[in-house]
């Protein structure tokens, strides 16, 4: 069982990148064409929301029907669904889980056929303030980024979907110019390498990039003597995309609302800057926040979204070089675009508003990158994340 289990991952691992790939993306049934269930998470805290909303979401149509609340959760704002699709993972972004000064990730049970989230366990993030999390390749590990600790740490995934206790567990320190936004670390995005070599964790009060051997078969973090990417002081790096070939990340910058191009060696996991170019239009002199950063699936464009400015950047990519094209600003029609997300089969783009409580849907244009809004908005109480699970 559980060393089985851990054996078979670490084969994953050894084996050629397109094998996890498949084991990542290939579900247990065959997928009801072009019908997914979008879990929306939230923040409940002085607002109105219950927890985590779902939503049919017809690929064919760009159409969201609501499902309504699926699991009423304490902040569950930002969401990862495992690979093979039945489970669904949040994190808890408070400071004082059972009594402590931590966090909490939450573990649910996914009922693909009516959207309902079934709350398996619960477990302390070991750091306040968790805002970011993902799972390693083989789908043995969740990630997870704790921002006002200002740490990382991984979790088992058992075979019911719930999570063990704590296997890896690193504590950040040092500081950066601002000293209002940067007066200690700030973990804000981890995710693994393609190849789940490696773990990166992006920190904004450090400026970094911090790479991190990944062991797949323990699950620990073990610390690099290169690799770092580095990015402006004071520019404040938020998260993460890679390229689809692997050859090049894109770092998006909050404090400084700009996109930092790193061509990646796949082997030492080291980076190399190539360009910083802003999100913003030249003549725009509100405040930067740049929130949230995806390649579209085809590797042609690259979108951001500015909060302030209140829309979504597009980038065209050039696919030999990595650098990028300012393509223009799109408005969100709302306020505060905490977050987006590209749908499964990359032709919309759906942008959460969070202080005006919405989440509006844009047709991708997959030859030009540019959105049109489909004239769809749904009401969401403070939206932060959305993910997508095929309906089986």
């Amino acid at each position: 069982m559980k060393i089985t289990r851990r054996l078979f991952a670490l084969i994953l691992v050894l084996s050629a990148p397109l094998l996890l790939s498949s084991r990542a993306q290939t579900p247990e049934k065959p997928a009801a064409k072009g019908q997914y269930i979008a879990y929306v998470g939230t923040y409940t805290t002085k607002t109105n929301s219950k927890g985590i909303y779902a939503y049919r979401f017809d690929a064919e149509k760009g159409q969201l029907t609501a499902i309504g609340v699926a699991a009423e959760s304490v902040d569950p704002s930002f969401l990862a669904v495992h690979p093979n699709g039945k489970f669904l993972y949040a994190v808890n972004e408070v400071g004082n889980f059972n009594g402590g000064s931590n966090g909490a990730v939450s573990a649910f049970a996914i009922d693909a056929k009516t959207g309902a989230l079934k709350l398996l366990n619960q477990v302390s993030t070991r750091g306040a303030g968790p805002c970011h999390i993902s799972l390693d390749k083989t789908g043995a590990y969740v990630l997870v980024a704790n921002y006002d600790g200002g740490s990382i740490a991984s979790f088992a995934v058992h075979e019911d979907g719930s999570l063990g206790t704590t296997t890896g567990f690193v504590q950040h320190s040092g500081s950066g110019p601002n000293k209002e936004r940067q007066e200690g670390p700030h973990a804000h995005w981890i995710g693994t390498s393609p190849d789940n070599r490696f773990a990166l964790a992006v920190d904004l009060g450090l400026d970094q990039v911090i790479v991190y051997g990944f062991d797949a078969y323990k699950g620990l973090f073990t610390p690099m003597l290169s690799g770092f990417a580095k990015v402006k002081p004071g520019a404040g790096p938020r998260h993460l995309a890679f390229h689809p070939n692997g050859k090049f990340a894109f770092v998006l910058s909050e404090m400084e609302s700009s996109v930092t191009v790193f061509s990646y060696q796949t082997k030492s996991g080291a980076f190399s800057s190539l360009q910083t170019i802003s999100t913003l239009p030249a003549d725009y002199s509100g405040p930067k926040e740049a929130a949230e950063i995806a390649v579209h699936p085809s590797g042609k464009f690259l979108y951001t979204s500015n909060r302030g400015h209140d829309s979504i950047a597009i980038f065209a990519i050039d696919p030999s070089k990595g650098r990028l094209k300012s393509l223009g600003q799109v408005l969100t029609g709302g306020k505060t675009p905490r977050h987006f997300a590209i749908d499964p089969t990359g032709m919309y783009l759906l942008a959460e508003n969070q202080e005006s409580n919405n989440v509006v849907v844009f047709q991708i244009d997959t030859a030009t990158g540019s959105l049109t809004p489909t004239g769809q908005t749904i009401d969401v109480p403070s939206p932060v994340c959305i993910t997508f699970v095929a309906v089986q």
